[in-house]
């Protein structure tokens, strides 16, 4: 096992908090750098203004036009729950302001690739679009906008992945990233962008009248923040001060059950109640179902279902959509535990002495699920991973997940710049980033990767640190406090859900559902054990045969045939 080291978040801010506030949430907030109570407000009036995001009034020009004129809109969606978030957003959105003929293509992940491509214009073709908008998508799509261009259509890209070096001639873009862009939140989901287009297309319509020339209601925008909600969480942007604003109030229509039906039936599949939602749920139980039919088939189930009315329909795409997640889960299942033997293969002195980067392929490798594959193996090495897959012909395609001190797409970008033609493409994040390679060019961009991340790491090394935000007394132990950090988040990638650490004592263990370790722990009294599981694990990988143990877990609630206990969830055990 790798070393990880408990480290105890630095708690740089005092300020006064209610009374009513936990002294273990003051805590937690202190360590999230927390300077003032105000920053907690999460109403709407403290969204930063539209008018700040570069190019958006302009793209506001241009959607009214298209109104106006009665012409016809083609979305070119994303295959993630983002893109299908920010395409369902667009739809809902733009039939709201009074456009009746808008449709929309996703492309298929195994056939046409990622955004705006030459193949995907042709499609768009077909439905003689005057428009083609991109969501979650398009910033790297040079050629597909230059033929859409050429064929006389006007293109408007919102996106948040990072430019490269050569920017499409789109008629408008907007990117919060763009190099000149002064917007101060960077951390947009593509559906958060999208939200702010419509904001501002809604302005620059009120001010024309529209609506009242029209006949229809302005739009309450708020209306769709539980799809910003989950496309934002689910596509783990960090959620600054912005961001949590969004999902707190995306959250707050789910839980007062104003959220779309396809939200709803998920949750219904997901066995979630929508009065206790949390940002958790929407990341680890509905962001995953959505995310399956990008993975196996396509997602246009997925934005069927969230641009769906019908309670009935809804409910049946998400039993599709819920049967799809668990084959994900098993075909995942199955390349994780190819994917270890592989690295228990290597001739290694310790699991220290794994590459600094790691590339894995196999010829029978899901290429939707490699992304997922990528994530838990980076958790298990703690090194940056990309996990390839056969895609056509003699390319295979690899899918990056990264660790804190490493900017993958800038690594892979390096390795691009200092070796041309052997990265036929590539994009992404600082944690997530995609790329294509020949198949015979695989062992020598595993060496460069290796030497690439290993230059980028030198100086932190790989030890695992995991953050904690201290210790709790044995009285804090409770469901009040539990409930009360639950919802006291938004917390997400950025602001991490709170989690503490301590000493106990084992008083039990079993293996509970064949493959999560249920404990009971004490601090000094056997006789009020504390209840505890950690998921996906066994006695095996975190041996439990120790006296005391040190642990680093989350506080929670177990809800079980009526009844409700405190209990821990166990992210990390090693012996004292």
């Amino acid at each position: 096992m790798l070393k990880k080291n408990i480290i105890r978040r630095k708690q740089k801010n005092t300020i006064k908090f209610p009374d009513t506030t936990h002294p273990a949430l003051m805590k937690v907030y202190a360590g999230r750098n927390i300077g003032s109570v105000e920053e907690l407000d999460y109403s709407l009036k403290n969204l930063l203004p539209f008018n700040l995001l570069g190019n958006i009034e302009k793209a506001a020009r241009l959607l009214s036009e298209v109104l106006e004129q009665k012409k016809r809109i083609v979305i070119v969606a994303d295959y993630d729950a983002d893109g299908a978030t920010a395409c369902a957003l667009a739809i809902r959105g733009l039939k709201m302001m009074g456009l009746h003929d808008v449709q929309f293509i996703v492309p298929d992940r195994f056939e046409h690739g990622y955004g705006l491509s030459p193949e995907i214009v042709e499609l768009a073709i077909v439905l003689n679009p005057d428009l083609i908008i991109t969501v979650d998508n398009g910033i790297s799509s040079v050629d597909g906008v230059r033929l859409a261009r050429s064929k006389g259509i006007e293109v408007l890209i919102t996106d948040h992945h990072l430019p490269g070096p050569v920017l499409p001639d789109a008629s408008v873009i907007v990117n919060p990233n763009l190099e000149n862009d002064s917007f101060p939140s960077k951390s947009l989901a593509g559906v958060g962008v999208l939200f702010y287009v419509l904001a501002a297309l809604r302005a620059e319509l009120r001010a024309k009248g529209w609506f009242e020339q029209q006949g229809i209601a302005e739009p309450n925008l708020a209306l769709f923040l539980d799809l910003v909600a989950l496309g934002t969480i689910a596509d783990v942007v960090p959620l600054d001060p912005n961001n949590r604003i969004l999902v707190f109030q995306g959250l707050e229509r789910i839980r007062n059950g104003l959220c779309a039906a396809g939200i709803s039936a998920l949750l219904s599949v997901a066995k979630r109640t929508p009065a206790k939602i949390t940002s958790s749920d929407l990341g680890f139980s509905i962001g995953p179902r959505l995310n399956a039919a990008g993975r196996l088939t396509d997602m246009r189930l997925g934005i069927e279902c969230l641009i769906c009315d019908d309670r009935d329909k809804a409910m049946h795409m998400a039993s599709k959509l819920d049967e799809l997640n668990q084959q994900r889960r098993m075909i995942q299942d199955e390349m994780q535990s190819e994917a270890i033997a592989d690295i228990e293969a290597m001739d290694l002195q310790s699991k220290e002495s794994l590459p600094s980067g790691m590339c894995l392929f196999k010829e029978n490798w899901h290429q939707g699920v490699i992304g997922v594959l990528a994530s838990k193996i980076k958790e298990l090495t703690h090194r940056p991973v990309i996990a390839f897959a056969r895609d056509s012909g003699e390319l295979i395609k690899g899918s990056a997940r990264s660790i804190r001190d490493v900017h993958i797409r800038d690594a892979i970008e390096a390795i691009a710049t200092a070796h041309p033609g052997l990265v036929l493409k590539y994009g992404g994040h600082a944690m997530a980033a995609g790329l294509s390679i020949r198949h015979d060019s695989f062992e020598s961009f595993c060496q460069l990767f290796d030497q690439e991340i290993g230059r980028r790491i030198k100086t932190t090394g790989f030890d695992s640190e995991l953050m904690s935000d201290g210790e709790l007394e044995a009285k804090d132990f409770s469901i009040e406090l539990a409930e009360e950090l639950g919802q006291a988040g938004p917390w997400g990638q950025g602001f991490p859900e709170p989690r503490f650490d301590g000493k106990f004592k084992i008083l039990s263990s079993r293996i509970v559902g064949t493959k999560h370790l249920k404990l009971q722990l004490y601090l000094e009294d056997k006789k009020n054990p504390i209840e505890a599981i950690a998921f996906n694990t066994n006695d095996e990988l975190w041996p439990t045969n120790y006296e005391e143990v040190q642990t680093l877990y989350r506080l929670d609630v177990n809800e079980y045939l009526g009844r409700r206990t405190p209990q821990l969830i166990v992210e990390h055990i090693e012996p004292v």
